[in-house]
């Protein structure tokens, strides 16, 4: 059977262990069915995500030109302090950056490979730590809109880490930490304007991803240069899928290649 489409990040739904979905315009695949068996990827072309042409992908799944041009790869997606739409000034849309800023967002803690801090936007709990392969997460303040966020995920930085190390996180080589703890000592360095809105949380949120087998190590697939990759897979954590081999293919990493599937 072979499925044709250009890869968008995996559509999740929380469940034990996470469902995955690949997601094409006329199909899509219920990636948890695939665990153990052997996946053909090919790359076939670009397709960028916005204008839909077979352009180079530069970054997020959007050519070069759309990506210095339209609104949602504005710079205050990726650094969400410089966000001005509360100000009613404009970036690219102000339309459009109304609709995605001026909107409840949370600052969070997850652990993947560390306790790391981050931003989403309230609707994309707990869609945004599953992204991450976070296996636990805890939300430390819920703002009105993304410029307070921001600047509140500014602030901790200085105190905690605001990276994932991706290779630990699929390795596994994680601990358990205590997200409550963490919460409490980090809510003294919160910018004043945010203060208010901690939201001092007990329980943490457990996520558990459809893993078989960890890999040992893992060496990263480059779809593009290598035109075609064969493999068993053997788990599916964040937005990768990790094959038997220690192969990993990051599919949000990959947004606006164009691939055939083909199950074998």
């Amino acid at each position: 059977m072979q499925y044709e489409g250009v890869l968008q990040k995996m559509q999740t739904e929380i469940g034990s262990p996470i469902q995955y979905y690949l997601v094409f315009e006329e199909d899509f695949i219920h990636m948890n069915l695939l665990l153990d068996r052997k996946i053909t990827l090919r790359f076939i072309k670009y397709q960028c995500l916005n204008c839909r042409e077979n352009r180079p992908i530069y970054r997020q799944g959007f050519c070069k030109r759309c990506f210095f041009d339209i609104p949602s790869a504005g710079d205050w997606i990726m650094r969400p302090e410089l966000s001005t739409a509360h100000l009613d000034k404009e970036d690219r849309d102000l339309e459009y950056e109304k609709k995605v800023q001026l909107q409840p967002h949370i600052v969070y803690l997850a652990n993947s490979s560390n306790v790391k801090v981050g931003v989403t936007r309230k609707s994309q709990v707990p869609t945004r730590w599953i992204d991450q392969g976070a296996h636990e997460a805890i939300e430390l303040v819920e703002v009105p809109n993304r410029y307070l966020a921001g600047i509140t995920e500014v602030a901790l930085k200085a105190h905690v880490s605001d990276k994932t190390n991706w290779r630990k996180m699929l390795t596994n080589d994680i601990e358990d930490v205590d997200l409550s703890a963490w919460s409490q000592k980090l809510k003294a360095h919160i910018p004043e304007e945010a203060a208010p809105y901690f939201l001092n949380q007990t329980s943490e949120t457990q996520l558990h991803f459809p893993v078989l087998t960890y890999p040992k190590k893992v060496k990263s697939l480059n779809l593009e240069k290598a035109s075609e990759y064969q493999g068993v897979l053997k788990g599916i954590k964040g937005q990768y899928l990790v094959f038997e081999d220690n192969t990993v293919f990051n599919i949000r990493g990959n947004e606006g290649l164009y691939v055939a599937i083909d199950l074998n």
